[in-house]
């Protein structure tokens, strides 16, 4: 018999392929697309898959992911929940900022100022860094300036900061952006495609962990 090499190297491409075809769509390697997080975290409704994002708006990689990740969350199914954590890593000014993000939320101009605030500190060289600054910028933003002073000055906007820096040392956030999957899995990638497509993976795989199945 006459060995064909290309007829060989083709029928192991085949091979190649089914097999890659039979590949759960959440097959990733931990230690490399993500890192297990020990112990894994309770999450707030373990019916839903939930989505951390640890940042800060003083974090340029975090102002260059916001676009990526608003649209990659608008794509999400019903049983994915995405929140979003603020860090301060103990730095006063990042601490501040994450009390313009929970402010933000409580007078309902979030959703609207979000992306401006990364603009404004990281293409306008705003400083957003200490309250003065940040009410002068507010009210030039169309906030309720009373409104958002009793919010931001408040018990439980100081009480969510503080929990957002447990949340941080419990699921070990050395830097962000972070993302991590259903209190488990702290994804990793190269880049932020790479991150987002692990990220789908991951929430695949906690999908399937969820409804029993074995893999």
């Amino acid at each position: 018999m006459i060995f064909d090499r290309r007829r060989f190297i083709s029928a192991l491409a085949g091979v190649a392929a089914a097999l890659a075809f039979a590949v759960p769509a959440w097959a990733q390697t931990a230690g490399k697309d993500y890192t297990l997080i020990s112990p894994a975290q309770p999450t707030e409704n373990p019916a839903k898959i939930e989505v951390l994002e640890f940042f800060s708006y003083g974090c340029p990689h975090c102002a260059d992911l916001q676009p990526l990740l608003s649209a990659w969350v608008a794509k999400q199914g019903p049983d994915v929940v995405v929140k979003k954590v603020p860090v301060s890593f103990g730095r006063v000014a990042w601490s501040n900022i994450a009390r313009l993000y929970y402010a933000l939320e409580i007078t309902g101009d979030l959703a609207r100022l979000d992306g401006e605030v990364f603009r404004a500190v990281h293409q306008q060289r705003v400083n957003l860094f200490d309250e003065k600054s940040i009410m002068e910028w507010v009210a030039r933003n169309g906030v309720d300036p009373k409104k958002f002073a009793e919010a931001f000055n408040s018990f439980g906007i100081n009480s969510k900061v503080r929990r957002g820096d447990q949340l941080t040392q419990a699921y070990k956030i050395e830097g962000v952006p972070a993302l991590t999957i259903d209190g488990k899995y702290l994804v990793g990638g190269k880049n932020f495609d790479e991150m987002l497509a692990n990220a789908d993976k991951l929430i695949a795989k906690a999908r399937a962990e969820k409804a029993g199945k074995k893999y």
